[in-house]
């Protein structure tokens, strides 16, 4: 009995200290400290060298190590996006000012001008969580911030905050985050993704955030995205067997790496497809190509080989569900997807087309299901009131 309480402690305790936020990786979490490290680093250096003449100005406001947490740790968040950074501490240092100059006693200013920033913040869609703590500076910071008065929103707190943004900017792109945080939407346009059209509505949405009653540090699209990823997650559990050996092209037209794109755009046109599979030497998939790909070598005068102009290729394994492709033969840039062997050699294509197909006649089947259910309930109806 004492191993039994033991145990579920050591579980408790443990269930503790799990990471609140999912999708975090170490590797990622160690970026998140490197970049944690250069952005502060360099925001002080600057505004040390910056600020110098203002001797009474603090060189890096405490603000600063908070905005640098979601700046660099949860770069996807709404609250770490660029004009949350800037406005979110500005503003708020702005209205620590005015309220310490309006009431006298410090514990009511200080919590008056939290509670004025986060109402600013929010009118102004800039809400940041080191913004409290930038207007209880502005309160509480000292003889040198109230010497400094509105100067100090913007020296150095607005200062500090323009430059740990752009660290920021810089230090993501080099990394290879996307920021600021944007639903990718590859056509350029004003519609959703094409994966997201026909699943939950923005409606949907809505009225499920609103029975939620609680506020989501996640934006709407990306709440969007999430549920329409689990969407396809739970397709493939419920039709595993459905394998892309069974659904795949098999007698596949493709071009040899070394092959001149002439070759490769004549296939295309005469097959009707709009890319293939590029193979090498030993019928292994090295890239595809496609009318794309061709236009832009032809604009270019460059390419003599298909290897020259092709670009990597979509591949998976045959024994895989096929509703595991779903999500890449919905996005908009990928048209098929090259099934291959553990040496990455050729065995057959599944197109959009073959995926469109295993769609309807799966609705098709569980459509059958029902509607033999619902006529096997009736006949059970009617013999239990045969025999009453």
């Amino acid at each position: 009995m004492l191993g039994g309480r033991l145990a579920a402690l050591a579980e408790g305790a443990g269930s503790l200290f799990r990471p609140i936020l999912p999708g975090a990786t170490l590797r990622d979490r160690l970026i998140a400290c490197c970049g944690a490290l250069l952005g502060i680093a360099a925001t002080g250096l600057l505004c040390r060298n910056m600020l110098a003449y203002m001797s009474s100005a603090p060189v890096l406001v405490a603000p600063m190590g908070a905005s640098a947490v979601l700046l660099f740790a949860v770069p996807a968040s709404p609250l770490a996006q660029p004009w949350s950074i800037v406005g979110g501490n500005t503003l708020s240092a702005i209205v620590g000012v005015l309220v310490a100059a309006a009431i006298p006693d410090p514990m009511l200013a200080g919590a008056a001008a939290v509670a004025l920033a986060i109402a600013t913040m929010s009118l102004t869609r800039c809400l940041h969580p080191p913004g409290g703590a930038a207007a209880l500076t502005a309160v509480l910071g000292g003889p040198a911030v109230t010497e400094l008065g509105i100067k100090f929103a913007f020296f150095p707190v607005a200062v500090n905050s323009i430059l740990l943004m752009t660290a920021g900017l810089m230090f993501h792109r080099l990394s290879g985050h996307s920021y600021p945080h944007r639903p990718a939407n590859i056509h350029r346009t004003g519609d959703p993704p094409p994966q997201l059209r026909p699943a939950i509505t923005g409606n949907d949405l809505d009225d499920a955030l609103r029975n939620l009653t609680e506020a989501l540090d996640v934006s709407r699209d990306d709440l969007s995205a999430l549920l329409v990823n689990a969407e396809l997650h739970a397709l493939e559990r419920l039709n595993a067997e459905i394998t892309c050996r069974d659904v795949m092209s098999r007698d596949v037209i493709c071009v040899a790496s070394d092959s001149n794109p002439r070759i490769a755009r004549t296939r295309l046109t005469e097959h009707g497809f709009r890319t293939l599979p590029v193979i090498d030497a030993q019928n292994r998939v090295v890239g595809v190509v496609g009318h794309e790909q061709l236009s832009h070598a032809e604009l270019r005068n460059g390419g003599s080989r298909v290897a020259d102009v092709m670009i990597p290729a979509a591949v998976e394994l045959p024994d895989v569900p096929v509703f595991r492709l779903l999500g890449r033969l919905s996005d908009g840039r990928t048209h098929d997807v090259v099934i291959v062997d553990q040496d990455r050699r050729l065995l057959g294509v599944v197109t959009q087309t073959d995926l469109l197909v295993v769609l309807a006649r799966t609705a098709l089947l569980r459509a059958i299901r029902v509607d033999d259910g619902e006529a096997g309930n009736q006949r059970l109806r009617l013999r239990d009131a045969s025999a009453g």
